[in-house]
């Protein structure tokens, strides 16, 4: 089976030839929630800022349906995704202990890079009525294109369109806005490998949008090494 792993959202292919195409926005978001199936694999890798170069050295691991980002650079911190819950569950482990990062610190960036922790909660995977905006093609690839939007005021997107690869089940792209429908967030894959037979993320780029007039104001790149069993 052709798989598709990307983050922050981590996605891998939960549809077979034979299976029945989905037919509407929640049966395709389900698809995406669903699909969490690189389990018990390990990638270090790292996040580079492009505009100083900076590099924040990083530790992936799935197991148990639980994402954990190992962060070893001062001060350390282990940010984990319990998908065990739904929504899924975002915690901050420092020195001092572990607690739930609060809706009110979603917007806050991650070690200084250009994705924050709404972007690693998934939240938005959750948020009610998805809309079905159409067919779209990504890289050539047919995706459909879901939106999803906020039923509350909390957290620093207003929409979230996921564009959903149709022959993986995999979300291929991202895009936020903020409550004036100005886009303020962008996720584009920019280099894949091939590993076992999988398609999995090489490199993406993650950038913020300044909403006044849609220019880039702050770029990362994250790059993963080949995944290794554990």
């Amino acid at each position: 089976m052709k798989r598709l792993f990307l983050l922050p959202l981590l996605l891998a292919s939960a549809l077979r030839g034979e299976d029945p195409q989905p037919k509407t926005a929640e049966e395709i978001v389900r698809i995406v929630q669903n699909s969490y199936a690189l389990q018990n694999y390990k990638m270090n890798g790292q996040l580079r800022d492009d505009a100083t170069g900076r590099v924040e050295p990083m530790t992936l691991t799935m197991q148990n349906r639980v994402m954990r980002f190992l962060f070893k650079n001062q001060p350390p911190e282990i940010v984990h995704l319990d998908m065990n819950t739904s929504p899924a569950t975002l915690y901050q482990v420092r020195q001092g202990g572990s607690s739930v990062v609060p809706d009110s610190q979603h917007g806050d960036k991650v070690r200084g890079m250009q994705f924050n922790y709404e972007d690693l909660s998934l939240g938005f995977l959750y948020w009610p009525r998805p809309q079905l905006m159409g067919d779209d093609r990504v890289s050539g690839q047919k995706c459909w294109r879901v939106r999803v939007t906020n039923p509350s005021k909390e957290g620093p997107y207003h929409a979230v369109d996921l564009w959903v690869h149709q022959g993986s089940g995999g979300a291929a792209k991202m895009a936020a806005w903020d409550r004036n429908s100005k886009i303020v967030k962008r996720y584009q894959v920019t280099k894949v490998q091939k590993v076992e037979g999988a398609t999995t993320l090489k490199e993406m780029r993650i950038e913020t949008i300044n909403p006044a007039n849609d220019s880039v104001v702050g770029r990362t790149y994250m790059t993963l090494d080949d995944p290794v069993k554990q």
